[in-house]
């Protein structure tokens, strides 16, 4: 270092010295650093529930860096955690923009229609997940609404597909274990659904919804 100048010495595909005053080298550093600092910032206020407040840092780096991925990844996770799913839509298509393939943002699609009650638009998006992320980090609740889509349409035995995958990845969940009991039985699948309805009670007692559908099952069973 010399009268406050970096230098760097010659080498490959550099042949002359160059020079760098700090403040250069301090504003390309605060560059680099400053934004994923602030996303590192929105992630933690969202993983604690202060949707808020990480939609707000988002919003503010989005501002400042509209090609900003990650904070359009967190500020839809938060909208859609504040039932904004409009403007929930609105981000995850920019970033999809950004990003053709980013499963987060197409999760985050997916969430958004069926939230909105758009099926068939929710669908597509939750399958394109799948296929692009078929061990990604939302696989399971991906599954679980597409069961939930499928009990919509009236498409019991694809329900029990997508539920029984999902209670696969998440076998401590009662009311997935619940809501499978349910497509099974209106698939007519009912020793199946006394399984699924019996597991959905081992998990939690105080399910009424699946204490009466375990009625029901047993004395339809009963019945024959």
């Amino acid at each position: 270092m010399k009268n406050g100048f970096f230098f760097t010495p010659a080498g490959p595909g550099r042949p002359f010295f160059r020079r760098f005053p700090r403040s250069v080298l301090l504003l390309l550093f605060l560059r680099s650093v400053l934004p994923a600092a602030a996303q590192q910032r929105a992630l933690q206020e969202y993983r604690k529930g202060n949707y808020e407040e990480a939609a707000r840092i988002c919003k503010a780096e989005i501002s400042a860096s509209p090609n900003n991925l990650e904070s359009h990844v967190v500020l839809c996770w938060s909208l859609v955690s504040l039932g904004r799913y409009e403007e929930g839509r609105t981000y995850a298509l920019a970033g999809r923009n950004i990003s053709r393939y980013d499963p987060r943002i197409i999760e985050s699609l997916g969430e958004v229609y069926y939230f909105q009650g758009r099926n068939n638009e929710a669908l597509q998006y939750f399958q394109e997940y799948v296929n692009l992320a078929p061990q990604g980090a939302r696989i399971n609740i991906v599954y679980y609404y597409i069961g939930e889509i499928f009990i919509r349409q009236g498409r019991f035995r694809r329900a029990d597909i997508a539920l029984s995958t999902a209670v696969y990845y998440m076998p401590a969940n009662a009311e997935w274990w619940f809501r499978l009991a349910y497509a099974r039985e209106n698939a007519g699948e009912i020793r199946e659904a006394v399984s699924a309805y019996e597991k959905a009670l081992s998990l939690n007692s105080q399910l009424a919804d699946a204490r009466r559908g375990l009625e029901r099952v047993r004395a339809d069973l009963s019945g024959r």
